[in-house]
């Protein structure tokens, strides 16, 4: 059974940090990128960043330099910290997986084949 378990949401003033996790079982996860989405209320979802089979990554600009990817392949998890945080960080953040070899953006959630339940981030001014 594939499971993707989120942790680490929580509430933080504008400027603070926090540190998700996203524990990983089920598939040969070494074959599968990951990446990390988050949506806010009356938005759309967006993709915040992924981490491919080989390590490389890539983020959207909203978060350069603030947030951060990594992998634990060991434990089969991921993580990003979250670093100056801003209201506009506030949302529902999932992780997902796709197969390595699947064409497409990597923020296009659509070609991910499975998601977590979700975790949320708030952020106040």
């Amino acid at each position: 059974q594939v499971q993707l378990v989120e942790s680490g949401g929580g509430a933080v003033q504008a400027g603070g940090s926090l540190r998700l996790s996203c524990a990983a079982s089920g598939y040969d996860t070494g074959r599968y990128c990951m990446a990390w989405f988050r949506q806010a209320p009356g938005k759309e979802r967006e993709g915040v960043v992924t981490i491919d089979t080989d390590g490389s990554t890539s983020y959207a600009d909203s978060v350069k330099g603030r947030f951060t990817i990594s992998q634990d392949r060991a434990t089969n998890r991921i993580f990003l910290q979250m670093n100056s945080l801003k209201t506009e960080d506030t949302g529902t953040y999932y992780c997902a997986a796709r197969p390595a070899f699947k064409a497409g953006e990597w923020s296009d959630g659509r070609t991910y084949d499975y998601w977590g339940q979700g975790t949320q981030v708030t952020v106040s001014s």
